[in-house]
């Protein structure tokens, strides 16, 4: 019996996602810092509580700004071929999944107002799997479409019914 080697995915998100992941968490930071800056207004004292919370929201806004979407980055990658959709995501827990194109059911593209902005769109891959659905996110606009066309073609071609 033959094994197969699988490589690991070689395409990675669209050079804007760092941007993207960056924005999409400075966010939630920027309304505590707001929320801070408010209750120092309100209530000057004691200043040490006050350093204490801005050293800690530097510390995430560092952290989950400036470093994780630079890790995701690194990390993230997506292939398509006739025989299945490959991801890999995540940052401080990784995961690897492969979704057999014999196991796809639908194909969708998302764009949130941020995806807009920045021409991103998320390709969702459902399966008939228990795991759910596999997402290739960040991905430019015309990348996303052409991913959606091309496993479109693919499970047409197929014989089996992916229910």
């Amino acid at each position: 019996m033959d094994s197969v080697v699988l490589a690991d995915p070689q395409h990675r998100p669209s050079a804007k996602a760092p941007l993207l992941w960056a924005t999409s968490a400075a966010l939630p930071w920027a309304a505590l810092v707001a929320a801070q800056v408010a209750w120092w207004l309100a209530d000057p004292s004691p200043r040490w509580l006050h350093l204490l919370a801005a050293v800690g929201t530097v510390l995430g806004v560092v952290l989950f700004v400036g470093i994780v979407p630079v890790w995701r980055y690194r990390v993230h990658r997506w292939d398509v071929d006739a025989r299945a959709v490959y991801t890999r995501t995540g940052w401080l827990v990784q995961e690897r999944r492969i979704a057999p194109i014999s196991r796809v059911q639908t194909v969708d593209t998302a764009r949130g107002p941020l995806d807009r902005l920045f021409g991103l769109a998320t390709v969702t891959v459902t399966t008939a799997s228990s795991a759910g659905a596999v997402r290739i996110v960040a991905l430019d606009a015309p990348v996303a479409e052409r991913i959606v066309a091309q496993l479109t073609d693919i499970a047409a071609l197929g014989e089996q019914d992916a229910t």
